[in-house]
């Protein structure tokens, strides 16, 4: 409170400066990349369709975590349970023909290894999202990792 009141008293003080204050900080309009769609009247299924099941795509930096290559609409992933498990647990990825979880992900923070997946890296899509059709909302010029390049 003894701050804004000081404040407000050298603002009365300095005559015009109030005023260029003023004119500094009038509010910006905001353009969204969606253009003047309001979020709730966006089409998913219009903007991009997931990727049918399909070979995973090569990925583009070094430690980049893998794109789902499957859609996981209505995968459920809560603190009791992961659907993703069903088939890329140890013990049931050879049998579902799906990738095993990374061993990275049986490690604490402090690189202790653990029976089960750590907590910290139990939420898969935290890390790993679905491969779409999407285009970029914005052109950029990355390139890939030298290494990663083929060769």
């Amino acid at each position: 409170m003894k701050t804004t009141l000081t404040l407000l008293l050298a603002c009365l003080f300095l005559g015009s400066a109030p005023l260029r204050a003023a004119e500094e900080f009038r509010p910006i309009k905001l353009q969204s990349l969606r253009g003047d769609t309001p979020v709730d009247k966006t089409n998913e299924a219009e903007m991009f369709k997931q990727e049918k099941d399909r070979a995973p795509l090569p990925r583009d930096f070094v430690q980049q975590p893998p794109l789902i290559p499957h859609s996981i609409r209505g995968y459920n992933i809560t603190a009791n349970f992961n659907k993703c498990m069903d088939c890329h647990a140890w013990s049931k990825a050879r049998q579902a023909n799906a990738t095993k979880v990374s061993l990275t992900h049986f490690k604490d923070r402090d690189g202790k290894e653990l029976a089960n997946i750590s907590p910290r890296r139990y939420f898969c899509t935290q890390c790993h999202v679905p491969q779409t059709d999407a285009k970029p909302l914005v052109g950029n010029t990355f390139e890939k990792a030298e290494t990663l390049k083929p060769q």
